[in-house]
């Protein structure tokens, strides 16, 4: 339902509306990398090995792609308003929680229900976003409003890096307390209460058949590397469960009266087209968030504060590029856009590609602000495309599968990306060692008495160096199959239909007061005033 048929929305509420969904969607996304940087400080005091301490990272995303795809029923049964409320207060409670956990167990749960409600905010927040707005000016609208979508997860190591080092890890998740607070208020204020025009069904077996699917893969994603993937019937019954689960999810909303996931979104051919692309852009944005911290402060020893400071060129490459981009999506193809994007973060991860244990800080804010110039012209003319010729009563629905796709995406991302730099690690190794030996340079310049005496000691130093040099090729190896990935998306945009053009001229501006019914006119009267293009 559009709010524009439902409320009267001052043009200064519109814009203080803008700025709460903004303030909530930003501490959303925020919250799945902000405590990438943290990480390590995280694994040494809670006694954490590599992969348990990842469960911070992924369990947030499994539970915010479990909860986003209900998101449009919640709020066509309880109106989106109080669902936003709702989610967003246990938000910051789940937060608090977070930051007084005393154990792995107890940081993973309250993670798991923080990022349950943080999957019922984006959705609702989208949706009411675009249904403010007169089609005309959606493209700019969409680019001030994706700033908090994509600022979130690219700003949050900067941030969660000084806080880690200046404070206490546990402050990454205290600071969304003032921000949350902010929020609510703007929600009770400036948000209309208003519910869906599609009362919908709540398809219980529908929904435990995709938490399944979701559960059983991330399983599999997460603990494939340290029980030898399908060498271990732990890992072939989640992976059978899970594809099991899917084939029977797909025959279910395909015979189902009521399905969980309405099909006619997907038969909109541009919609169905960039969620394909939207998984591609969890894939690549958020492994790239994972991996960068880590290589930074582990292999180049540089503190949580400094690594975050390395990221801030991302960030303002993107904000740049999506200004632009929110000006000349009016007037130019969305698709030639999204494909002039995909080239520079293709060329940022293939600049990654050659980062080596003496890469500086010149290559390292070179590559981010290429990667980020290119997500900045992408983002905004692909949600464009994908809501152009949707209609408007399926925008929650479809706002959800959307976060749902990218969050999936995301967190197929990481495990794959963590599967590649652990496998390659342990092969580079291997290949490495087999040069180190007395008659390979450097090594003949040792004396014979330095090894006889301080054998182990040397022997130690030189495998310790051996296997950095090694990881660093593991970095090397993941980054260079995101370039891949990146390159490999850019001939199908042009498989999208182009988007119809948008109105050239809107009627002038005006504020209809709402009026007692008459009589001879019962209907409600306009709601909006449309704005001039």
């Amino acid at each position: 339902m559009s709010l524009t048929d439902e409320a009267v929305i001052h043009p200064k509420n519109r814009m203080m509306m803008m700025v709460t969904l903004m303030m909530a969607t930003v501490i959303h996304w925020t919250d799945m990398t902000i405590a990438v940087v943290a990480l390590p400080s995280m694994q040494g005091y809670l006694g954490a090995s590599r992969e348990q301490i990842s469960w911070v990272i992924t369990s947030y995303v499994v539970a915010a792609a479990i909860t986003t795809p209900p998101a449009a029923f919640l709020a066509s049964r309880f109106g989106r308003k109080n669902i936003f409320i709702f989610a967003v207060g246990l938000f910051t409670i789940a937060s608090m929680a977070c930051g007084f956990a005393q154990s792995l167990h107890q940081l993973v749960f309250f993670r798991i229900v923080q990022g349950a409600a943080g999957g019922l905010i984006s959705p609702i927040a989208q949706a009411t976003m675009l249904d403010a707005y007169p089609r005309a000016k959606m493209g700019s609208a969409m680019a001030t409003f994706s700033i908090g979508t994509m600022m979130g997860p690219i700003l949050a190591p900067t941030i969660g890096g000084w806080l880690t080092e200046y404070y206490d890890w546990r402050w990454v998740f205290f600071i969304n307390l003032p921000i949350g607070i902010l929020t609510l208020v703007g929600v009770y204020k400036y948000i209309p209460t208003i519910k869906d025009m599609v009362r919908m069904r709540f398809d219980t077996f529908g929904f435990i058949l995709l938490c399944t699917v979701i559960i059983a893969l991330q399983l599999m994603l997460d603990r494939g590397v340290s029980k030898a993937w399908f060498q271990s019937p732990e890992i072939i019954i989640e992976a059978g469960l899970a594809g099991l689960c899917l084939y029977m999810f797909i025959v279910h909303i395909r015979t189902a009266k009521d399905p969980f996931i309405s099909l006619a979104i997907f038969r909109d051919f541009n919609y169905s087209t960039t969620m394909i692309f939207g998984f591609f852009m969890g894939v690549t944005m958020l492994a790239t968030m994972t991996l960068s911290p880590s290589f930074l402060q582990v292999l180049l020893g540089m503190p949580p504060m400094y690594t975050g400071f390395l990221m801030i060129p991302r960030t303002v490459a993107m904000l740049i590029s999506m200004q632009v981009v929110g000006r000349l999506v009016n007037t130019v193809d969305p698709r030639l856009l999204i494909f002039i994007g995909l080239g520079p973060q293709a060329y940022g991860y293939w600049g990654m590609s050659q980062f080596n244990l003496d890469t500086g800080a010149y290559e390292i804010i070179t590559t981010g602000l290429w990667q980020g110039f290119g997500m900045g012209l992408t983002f905004v003319p692909m949600t464009i495309i994908a809501f152009s010729t949707l209609a408007p009563m399926f925008r929650t629905e479809a706002s959800g599968m959307m976060n749902l796709t990218r969050s999936i995406g995301s967190s197929i991302g990481i495990s794959v990306m963590v599967t590649i730099l652990a496998r390659r690690s342990v092969t580079n190794h291997t290949y490495l060692r087999d040069f180190v030996n007395p008659y390979v340079e450097p090594f003949t310049t040792l004396s014979p008495g330095l090894l006889l005496e301080e054998g182990a000691g040397v022997a130690a130093a030189i495998n310790g160096e051996v296997l950095r040099q090694a990881t660093m090729i593991g970095y090397a190896n993941c980054f260079y199959v995101l370039a891949f990935l990146t390159l490999f998306t850019m001939p199908f945009v042009f498989i999208m239909r182009k988007p119809p053009p948008l109105p050239l001229q809107m009627p002038p501006p005006q504020i209809v007061k709402p009026q007692p019914p008459s009589s001879s006119d019962m209907a409600p009267k306009s709601a909006i005033d449309p704005e001039p293009a």
